[in-house]
C-alpha cells in the first residue's frame, strides 16, 4: 500500500484498500495466462502469444485492476479475461470476454456481485462481450452394425455421454455445425453406398434432433459445414456427388438451408470446416477428384462468400476433423494421407493455418470435432490405423492444447459429425 492510512478508504468488510491512483505496476507479463490480484496494474505483451487472464475468485467493492497492451500487439494476440465466478458487466461467466485491440488499456473496478467488474475505461474499444456455445453433440455415422441412427451429448466439462436414441434417416459421410448460435444443424450424407442425399436434421437447444427435413440442394456426401457471420448463420460446402464439388449452400439463423451457390475453389471431399475469428469460416485439406490429397484451404467471410484457393500449408491428406477453440480459433487434427495420422494445424484468428504440430493421442481419420464449454474443442470416434472404429475422444484447451485418448462412451463408429448447442452450462 502507498500513501498514509488517512487517504485510503475502508472496504464493506473493513479492511483498508489501496488508494486510488496507487495501484502497484508489475512487471511486463508475457506469459500465456495470469492470475491477476486487485490493486495491481499489469503490462500485457502478446507479441508471442495470448495471454488468459484470470480475475480474483473473491472481491470487495471498489477492488481495481489495470491491463494494458504493452507491445501494440494485441489485435494479433488477443487477451481473455476468466471472470472467475464473478459477474463482468452484469454476466456471469459463461461469456467470454477478450480485448483484441491495439493498443487498448482496461481499467476494471469491482462494483458488486450484481454487476460484478466494470471497465471504468477501456480505452481504443469498448468491450462487447459475447456469449458463446456451451455443449456438443456426436451424432450419425457408420459402425460395425452398419448406419448409426443415435447420438451422444457433450457436457460443457468435455464429458461424452451414453447413446440416446435419435432421429432422423441413419447415415454416414454427412456434415453437422452450429447455427443461431445455441443449435445445430446435420445434413446430406451417405444412406447406402449410394444413394446419396440432401435431407437435414435441426437440434434444438436442448440437444434434440428432429426427424428429416425434405433436402435442399445437390445430394451428396463427404462435404464438411461450418459457421460464420456472428449471427447464427451457417453454410455446407464441398463434397462428392458425381464427382467432386466446390458447391455450397447457406443456412439461416433460423436453420433454412438455401439453393446451391456456385462453386468457388477446387472441388474436393472429405474435407474439414470450422469457424474463425468470430465471424467467418475455414474449410481446408481433402480428397481430389483425381483421388489425390490436398492440403488447399478456402475461406469465407462473415457474407458467406467462399474464396479461391489459398496454397497448401502442412501435410496434405484427406478425412480430417476441424473444430473451433479459444473463441475465435480454429484447427484440422488428424487424417489419411496414404496412412492415418494425428499431425494436427492450428488456425489463427486471421484465418492462416500453421505449420503442422506433432498430434498427440492415437492417430485418427473419419472422425469430427466441434466446440464445448465457450472456448475449447472436443474430437471423437473415427477410424484407427488398423481400420478399427474407435469411441475414444481427445480434448482441446482454449490454447489449443490437444489432451491424450480419453477411454470411449457409446457406439464405436466413423463419420459421426458434431454440433455445438446450448448457451446454457
Amino acid at each position: 500500500m502507498s500513501g498514509p492510512v488517512a487517504n485510503n478508504i475502508f472496504r464493506s468488510s473493513g479492511v483498508i484498500a489501496a488508494a486510488a491512483g496507487g495501484l502497484s505496476w508489475q512487471p511486463v507479463v508475457t506469459a500465456s495466462t495470469l492470475s491477476a490480484s486487485a490493486g495491481n496494474g499489469y503490462w500485457i505483451n502478446t507479441t508471442s502469444n495470448e495471454c488468459t487472464i484470470t480475475l480474483p475468485g473473491s472481491a470487495e467493492a471498489g477492488d481495481q485492476i489495470i491491463f494494458v497492451d504493452y507491445a501494440r500487439t494485441w489485435g494479433t494476440n488477443e487477451i481473455i479475461i476468466d471472470s472467475n465466478g464473478l459477474n463482468f458487466q452484469g454476466e456471469d461467466d459463461t461469456y467470454i470476454v477478450d480485448y483484441d485491440t491495439s493498443g487498448q488499456a482496461v481499467n476494471l473496478v469491482y462494483s458488486g456481485a450484481t454487476i460484478g467488474w466494470t471497465p471504468s475505461s477501456d480505452i481504443v474499444n469498448a468491450l462487447e462481450p459475447s456469449i458463446q456455445t456451451q455443449r456438443g453433440l456426436f451424432a450419425f455415422g457408420s459402425g460395425s452394425s452398419g448406419r448409426f441412427t443415435g447420438r451422444n451429448l457433450v457436457s460443457s466439462s468435455g464429458v461424452v455421454a451414453s447413446d440416446v436414441s435419435g432421429a432422423g434417416t441413419g447415415r454416414s459421410n454427412l456434415a453437422g455445425t452450429t447455427y443461431g448460435g445455441d443449435k445445430g444443424i446435420f445434413g446430406f450424407g451417405n444412406i447406402s453406398s449410394p444413394p446419396y442425399t440432401s435431407i437435414t436434421n435441426l437440434v434444438n437447444n436442448s440437444g434434440v434432433i428432429a426427424s428429416d427435413t425434405t433436402g435442399v440442394g445437390t445430394v451428396r456426401q463427404g462435404l464438411a459445414a461450418a459457421r460464420y457471420g456472428g449471427d447464427g448463420r451457417a453454410l455446407f460446402a464441398f463434397g462428392y456427388a458425381s464427382a467432386a464439388t466446390g458447391i455450397s449452400n447457406l443456412v439461416s439463423s433460423s436453420g433454412v438451408v438455401a439453393t446451391d451457390t456456385s462453386a468457388v475453389g477446387t472441388g474436393r471431399n472429405y474435407l474439414g470446416g470450422a469457424n474463425y475469428g468470430g465471424d467467418k469460416a475455414i474449410f481446408g485439406y481433402g480428397r481430389l477428384n483425381s483421388g489425390a490429397v490436398t492440403g488447399i484451404t478456402n475461406l469465407v467471410n462473415n457474407s458467406g462468400v467462399v474464396a479461391s484457393d489459398v496454397s497448401v500449408v502442412g501435410t496434405a491428406r484427406k478425412e480430417i476433423a476441424a473444430a473451433s477453440y479459444g473463441g475465435d480459433k480454429a484447427l484440422f487434427v488428424g487424417g489419411n494421407t496414404g496412412s492415418t495420422t494425428a499431425v494436427k494445424n492450428l488456425v489463427n484468428n486471421q484465418g492462416v493455418v500453421q505449420a503442422d504440430v506433432a498430434g498427440v493421442g492415437s492417430a485418427t481419420r473419419s472422425y469430427a470435432g466441434t466446440m464445448y464449454g465457450g472456448d475449447k474443442a472436443v474430437f471423437a470416434y473415427g477410424l484407427n490405423s488398423s481400420d478399427a472404429y474407435l469411441n475414444k475422444s481427445n480434448l482441446v484447451n482454449n490454447l489449443g492444447v490437444m489432451g491424450a485418448d480419453v477411454t470411449g462412451v457409446g457406439t464405436a463408429r466413423e463419420w459421426s459429425p458434431a454440433i455445438g448447442y446450448s448457451f446454457s452450462a
